[in-house]
């Protein structure tokens, strides 16, 4: 038999009200997400260090990277000192909110030139979940990826 607490958990209406504005958490989440974008292009580890929970997982073009951690410390660590100039160009950052958590979905070009003269530049995409704690969002997990630009 159904108990007002069960009757009143079954009407879903109440799901849309957050004591936070669902645009405020949008923005908030979608501005942590353009923090690490600006925090790569200044290398700064330690800023792109604080936008992580300790227990992510990082995802790059197809391999396991680990936690933020081990990531920085075995793949982009290194090559952030190989680093001369880090630029992106038309980025856009997609937020949505489900539930708890924010999903975030990027497109960018980026461009690295790289202290031996080379230039990479490769068309990027950027998934991300990100969680609410304490007033602030971590970005939990990320995936990125990337190719060689196509001619248009």
């Amino acid at each position: 038999m159904p108990t007002a607490a069960h009757a009143q958990h079954a009407d879903h209406s109440a799901h849309g009200t957050q004591t936070t504005a669902p645009d405020a958490l949008t923005q908030e989440a979608t501005a942590v997400l353009v923090a690490y974008r600006e925090a790569l292009v200044a290398r700064d580890e330690a800023a792109m260090r604080a936008l992580f929970r300790a227990d992510s997982l990082v995802f790059e073009n197809g391999k396991a990277e680990g936690s933020f951690a081990q990531y920085m410390e075995h793949h982009l660590g290194p090559e952030l000192g190989e680093i001369t100039e880090f630029t992106f160009s038309n980025p856009t950052v997609n937020v949505r909110m489900a539930g708890h958590v924010a999903l975030g979905h990027e497109t960018y070009r980026y461009r690295i030139a790289l202290t031996d003269g080379r230039v990479i530049e490769r068309d990027g995409v950027a998934t991300s979940v990100l969680t609410h704690e304490d007033g602030v969002w971590k970005i939990v997990q990320y995936h990125s990826s990337s190719r060689a630009p196509r001619p248009n």
